[in-house]
């Protein structure tokens, strides 16, 4: 059984990725919604819901937890790997592949504040980066959006103007989505941004990374497997229609 944790919803856009490489295997989905956004919480609270949920996920016999969220990888990834023995996986900033294949030496990431302000992130930026510049954005309005379930129409569009329109004035020719709510949103991203744009999203190689983990081979299995949702917040009905998408 697999956990998967998250803020709020986000975090489906991972768990589809990993159910398409594992679809014979069970999942646990954590929403911690009562508690959505993230971004802009005090990293020592994160660390504390983080081991919430995972003390849940044990609880469920879970054996490998993924945590599907760039905001808690960034915050409490460390603690968890430290604290218990269970594996985890965490979001890798994909600015690594973006910045290597960028042809305009400018590249766009989409992510939240405190993202930004993750070790991860930070040493993974000065290693690489080299000459190509790097636009930060914080993505305003878009997770809270998301966890509407509202991923299309004029004030959708607004939002995503907003954060992306300095990345494109500066050319920049690929744009990373930093947080697991935003490929939500990668057909509007992909549509205002244009053809000539490559919107990174992370997820397929963070589910590539847990099935390296878990030691499984991409064979076909007759038996399919299940997802239990579970979240901190009573409604869970958007929890659950994004999941059907």
């Amino acid at each position: 059984m697999i956990g998967v944790y998250d803020s709020g919803v986000g975090g489906l856009s991972v768990w589809r990725e990993l159910v398409k490489l594992m679809p014979d295997e069970d999942y646990v989905y954590f929403s911690d919604a009562a508690y959505c956004p993230y971004g802009p919480k005090d990293p020592a609270f994160i660390v504390e819901r983080a081991c919430a949920v995972t003390d849940f996920f044990l609880e469920k016999g879970c054996e490998l937890i993924v945590v599907a969220c760039n905001t808690a990888t960034a915050a409490a990834i460390s603690y968890l790997r430290e604290h218990y023995t269970i594996p985890f996986v965490g979001m890798e900033p994909a600015i690594k592949p973006a910045i290597l294949r960028s042809r305009s030496g400018v590249v766009g990431v989409l992510a939240t504040a405190g993202t930004f302000k993750g070790k991860l992130y930070l040493s993974t930026l000065a290693r690489f980066s080299g000459d190509v510049k790097v636009i930060e954005r914080v993505g305003e309005g878009l997770v809270e959006t998301v966890e509407k379930g509202i991923l299309d129409g004029p004030d959708v569009e607004a939002l995503v103007h907003r954060c992306i329109d300095p990345m494109l004035a500066a050319d920049a020719d690929h744009i990373v989505l930093g947080c697991t709510h935003y490929p939500f949103l990668q057909p509007v991203i992909e549509r205002l941004a244009g053809p000539s744009v490559t919107v990174v999203n992370p997820a397929p190689a963070v589910a590539r990374q847990a099935q390296r983990l878990l030691g499984k081979k991409a064979e076909p299995s007759q038996r399919k497997g299940s997802t239990e949702f579970n979240s901190s917040s009573k409604d869970i009905s958007i929890l659950l229609r994004l999941a059907s998408l």
